[in-house]
């Protein structure tokens, strides 16, 4: 790209000795500038289902996004059978340029990206030309390139469906008419598995479903996503489950699924919970945590630009990355004071609209002791919106999680953690905060180096919504010169 820097991030792959490969601007590198060239390399630790995605500016809403797929060793099975192994990876999709989105949240007055125009099922979507304020020949929905996808299976098989979803903004459900879908990996650990005929997936989530094509081979049927969470005005995103030999873009004569309600998160939130560590992969948690951090979710206004925030703080990202600054003891590149571990809890008020909604835009960091175990607790509330609340997919850099728990309402934390799940919570990267509630999180912080947390909508994380932790620099080697050249590193590439 000759106008545009960029990093990529390897989405799921913990990075394990090499923190300064993860791929994010600001926090493990400076981006690559136009022209030149830095070669990522890490070790790929385990199997499973994984991303690769732009971390710089909002450039997967342009398109930098893909499958990383780690196979098993030789010799080595999964605890489920299948024929066939396909990936589907479903995007929202928006007419405007990302550089507009970008001044636009950047504003006074305040422009929202609003609702993407199409969904995309492998990269195809469908638009309404006749509706649309383009140019004559630009908008052609009978192109033979904006066939739906289609995916061809034969009468019997058993398929293997690694689904995942790298919205910008959506929240999505996802069906194949007439066909049950088995859950049995989220995020690269094996699930507990369990049926369902339609599957809801966040910014981030990976799944594999298993699909048996057991259904009348006389036809094709429909695969649909839909919106969910936030009210949809975006059409029904399309595909074809086609039962060979019938010809493979042969429309299905029924009326597409258009999926559960919008706004049915009881649905959501008892999918969440069903997700559970198969039984013969249980990673039990610490049955401890040594700190607890309560991160207050708020949407907010710093100089009168809209922002978001947690426990008052909206994340701006320094000039010279936080590692950097971190391993070569930079003390003026970024905000030395700690950010809180929690927020007013018995004076917030997460139903009504905060009397006060000025934060501050800063970027400190949590401090956390190398191999302790930290629990996190994702609080939500209103917006600056009366009677709003909004889904947030959190993605952890550098770990995975246990998930302990989902609630209702603000998190008591004398009560609340008497109903964690410690038996078998799964470990995952990603994971969903439903509005006017909370999710709890465990993780142990034994990887040595500095790991964004963010929500997964990439406008949210664009306004702030974010944390880092460091933990165990003094551990990390001796950093590469390829991640240097922005901030106070400008001088430390050629040194």
């Amino acid at each position: 790209m000759l106008t545009e820097n960029v990093a990529v991030h390897w989405h799921g792959i913990r990075q394990y000795g090499t923190p300064w490969h993860d791929g994010t601007d600001g926090v493990t590198q400076c981006a690559i500038m136009p022209g030149e060239t830095l070669d990522y390399k890490f070790v790929v630790d385990r199997a499973g289902t994984y991303l690769y995605h732009a971390h710089y500016g909002m450039q997967i809403s342009a398109g930098l996004y893909g499958f990383i797929i780690v196979k098993l060793p030789d010799g080595v099975s999964e605890p489920f059978a299948y024929d066939h192994d396909h990936t589907i990876l479903l995007k929202d999709w928006y007419h405007g340029s990302t550089y507009e989105e970008a001044v636009g949240l950047s504003s006074i007055p305040f422009k929202w990206v609003g609702e993407p125009q199409s969904l995309l099922i492998n990269g195809r979507g469908r638009f309404n030309c006749s509706a649309a304020d383009t140019a004559s020949g630009v908008c052609n929905a009978t192109n033979s390139d904006c066939s739906p996808y289609s995916l061809t299976v034969v009468p019997g098989k058993t398929y293997r469906l690694r689904i995942a979803s790298l919205t910008s903004l959506s929240a999505l459900s996802f069906e194949i008419e007439g066909h049950n879908m088995t859950v049995v990996e989220a995020d690269g650990s094996f699930v507990e598995p369990f049926v369902t005929k339609n599957l809801y997936i966040n910014s981030g989530e990976t799944y594999s479903v298993i699909v048996k094509a057991d259904q009348d081979t006389k036809r094709n049927y429909w695969i649909t996503t839909n919106v969910v969470g936030r009210k949809p005005s975006t059409p029904t995103g399309l595909g074809i489950f086609n039962y060979y030999p019938n010809y493979h873009y042969k429309y299905p004569t029924t009326v597409p699924t258009t999926g559960p309600f919008w706004n049915d998160t009881a649905s959501k939130l008892a999918q969440s919970r069903a997700i559970k560590a198969h039984h013969d992969y249980v990673t039990a948690p610490p049955p401890t945590s040594d700190r607890v951090i309560v991160l207050l979710n708020t949407q907010n206004l710093v100089n009168g630009i809209y922002r978001w925030s947690l426990n008052n703080i909206s994340l701006s990202l320094p000039l010279t990355p936080f590692l950097v600054s971190l391993k070569h003891n930079f003390t003026d590149t970024f905000d030395q004071n700690p950010p809180p571990d929690t927020y007013d809890v018995e004076n917030y008020d997460i139903y009504s609209v905060a009397e006060n909604k000025n934060a501050a835009s800063s970027n400190p960091i949590y401090r956390i002791d190398f191999n302790t175990t930290v629990d996190i607790i994702l609080q939500n509330a209103n917006t600056m919106t009366n009677a709003t609340s909004e889904t947030h997919p959190w993605h952890l850099h550098g770990h995975d999680f246990w998930i302990l728990g989902y609630g209702d309402g603000k998190f008591n934390i004398t009560k609340d953690p008497k109903s964690y799940n410690l038996a078998n919570p799964i470990l995952r990267n990603t994971v969903p905060l439903y509005p006017y509630g909370w999710t709890a999180l465990r993780f142990r912080a034994d990887n040595p180096g500095v790991w964004l947390f963010h929500c997964h909508i990439e406008s949210h994380f664009y306004m702030g919504m974010g944390v880092v932790f460091e933990a165990g620099i003094d551990k990390v080697g001796t950093l590469p010169k390829s991640i240097m050249g922005c901030g106070k590193t400008k001088h430390m590439i050629n040194s």
